[in-house]
C-alpha cells in the first residue's frame, strides 16, 4: 500500500509542470471590432453572391448529369440498332448464298 502511494505521488508531482506549462499557454485574442452597418452590408452581399453561385453551380451539375443518363442511353440505343442491323445483313447474305446454290 506504502508503494502505490509513493508511486502516485511521484506522479503528481512529475505531472505537474506539463500542467503548469499547458496552462501557460498564450492569451485569448481581443474580441473583434465591431463591424459598421455598411460593412456587414457588404459581407453579406458577398456571402449571397457565393450562395447563388453555388447554386448555379449544382444546377449545373444536375443538367450535365442529366445529360450523361441521356447521352448514354442513346448510346446504349445506337449499340442495340447496329447489333441487330448487322444481324439482319448476316441472315440476308446467308438467304442470297442459299438461293445462288
Amino acid at each position: 500500500m506504502q508503494k502505490n502511494i509513493g508511486i502516485r505521488l511521484s506522479l503528481a508531482i512529475a505531472s505537474l509542470p506539463l500542467l503548469l506549462i499547458g496552462c501557460a499557454g498564450d492569451q485569448p485574442p481581443p474580441p473583434s471590432p465591431i463591424l459598421s452597418g455598411d460593412q456587414m452590408m457588404r459581407e453579406s452581399q458577398g456571402m449571397a453572391q457565393l450562395g447563388s453561385r453555388w447554386q448555379q453551380g449544382k444546377r449545373m451539375v444536375e443538367q450535365g448529369e442529366n445529360l450523361q443518363v441521356e447521352g448514354q442511353s442513346k448510346i446504349d440505343e445506337g449499340r442495340r440498332m447496329t447489333e441487330e442491323g448487322q444481324k439482319i445483313m448476316r441472315e440476308t447474305e446467308e438467304g442470297y448464298k442459299n438461293i445462288k446454290q
